[in-house]
């Protein structure tokens, strides 16, 4: 069997990894390129036994990236979610875990010039048109991955990537309330669906006869509670004007409870089929920014953070993430300015990936969106 090499750095991004690709050295066809990132990451098989996946959604992500061609980013930043157990690619999402590795490969990959002992990437989200801008450690010129920062989910400690997003309002639906409704009400469900850096529909998690605290795993396996949350997504992403989200990993949920560990609010982020470990970085700023707008299904349950930028404190499964928010509730309501996090990267390998020859000719991947 004849197979092709194709370049790739392996990343942990947060609190995921994947392979990061030059965009050129890749398909530019998109069936073709599903093909490819099936193959790749063993998409198919539970464990993703033929692949460099890790059988989890947080480990089947893929970032490919290219210098950009706009005047306001440095770099183009392509994201591609490829399902576990089966042989589909979805390319309307984004992923700010991912994201986290992004400068940190730029530079890696020679897309990107080190500026001293800081350097500035500045991110272009294909997928969603979102600018982002990462500050990268990079003393002597080259990318620093030690250093003091945790982050929960991640063991150790590493050197700290600051990310500032932008331009995160709508950038998959148009607005930030999708429906025109700070509620909806779906299957008897009060709901908050709303757009910020990652389309979601969210609910409190006491409505759907749960606490709020479970562990990911208890909640993997309250397959009936999975059914009534499919339920409602699919229901939602029909309303807030994404057709038929069945195949399609957005939008996502999400679940919120009060605090009880001192942060603003508790909350766990379905995939949408299964329980995030942690909690994206992308979900965390539409949680927060619900969290921060009067009226949604956050009101009554989340103590509001005092003071502008607002620093939401999210407990998650593992522990809590942090999203510092520069926003105005004015006269045209929630306004978001720019929303900030601290992440850490490492490099955990890098070289070439084996494909089988018959990836880049046999259309078998499905895809949901380019």
């Amino acid at each position: 069997m004849t197979q092709i090499a194709i370049p790739y750095h392996f990343l942990r991004g947060g609190s995921s990894r994947g392979p990061y690709f030059n965009r050129a050295d890749l398909p530019q066809d998109l069936d073709t390129l599903a093909n490819v990132l099936v193959a790749v990451v063993g998409a198919g098989h539970p464990h993703n036994i033929d692949g460099i996946g890790g059988g989890t959604a947080v480990t089947t992500k893929v970032a490919m990236l290219s210098r950009s061609e706009t005047p306001d980013a440095d770099v183009d930043y392509f994201f591609a979610q490829v399902s576990v157990e089966e042989p589909l690619v979805d390319f309307k999402p984004t992923c700010g875990n991912i994201l986290s590795g992004v400068g940190p490969a730029a530079i890696e990959m020679g897309l990107v010039e080190p500026q001293g002992d800081k350097t500035r990437v500045r991110i272009r989200a294909v997928n969603t048109g979102a600018r982002v801008e990462a500050i990268v450690d990079t003393p002597d010129g080259k990318v620093n991955y030690e250093g003091d920062t945790a982050i929960d989910g991640v063991p150790g400690t590493a050197a700290p990537v600051f990310l500032n997003f932008l331009d995160v309002v709508g950038s998959s639906c148009g607005a930030l309330l999708p429906t025109g409704n700070l509620r909806d009400t779906i299957d008897g469900y009060e709901v908050t669906c709303m757009d910020v850096a990652m389309p979601m529909v969210i609910g409190r998690a006491a409505d759907f006869g749960i606490t709020g605290y479970e562990t990911a795993a208890d909640l993997d396996a309250d397959r009936e509670l999975m059914a009534r949350i499919e339920a409602v997504r699919l229901e939602a992403g029909r309303r807030m004007g994404m057709g038929d989200v069945a195949k399609s990993v957005t939008p996502k949920f999400g679940l919120i409870a009060p605090a009880r560990d001192g942060g603003t609010f508790a909350a766990r982020y379905f995939m949408p089929w299964n329980c995030h470990p942690t909690m994206a970085v992308t979900g965390s700023q539409c949680l927060a920014s619900c969290a921060l707008t009067p009226g949604t299904v956050a009101d009554g349950l989340v103590a509001t953070p005092e003071g502008v930028p607002a620093l939401v404190l999210i407990e998650h499964p593992m522990g809590q993430i942090d999203v510092t928010v520069d926003y105005e509730n004015g006269p045209n309501g929630f306004e978001l300015r720019s929303a900030g996090l601290v992440r850490t990267a490492r490099l955990l390998a890098r070289g070439e990936v084996l494909v089988p020859e018959r990836a880049f000719t046999a259309k078998t991947a499905k895809t949901a969106g380019a």
